[in-house]
């Protein structure tokens, strides 16, 4: 199961932020961005019941303002 998270940052910390996301858990990529998100990053974790705690691990980075989760519907 795999899912994009759409983050807002505190102004000029983005960059930190995607690159200490990319080292989490579960987290397969993560990049600072142009628009009204800062980040955005893919994430996977085996079953439905594990996305939760990838999300919490993602949400407790130090300079998150906003998270929008977007599960995918089916992987290629």
């Amino acid at each position: 199961m795999q899912a994009f998270i759409l983050i807002q940052t505190e102004v000029g910390k983005a960059t930190s932020i995607a690159q200490q996301i990319a080292g989490l858990s579960g987290v397969l990529t993560s990049e600072d961005v142009l628009g009204p998100y800062d980040v955005v990053v893919r994430i996977e974790a085996a079953g439905a019941d594990e996305m939760p705690a990838v999300v919490q691990r993602i949400q407790q980075v130090a300079g998150i303002t906003r998270t929008l989760t977007c599960q995918v519907a089916a992987s290629a």
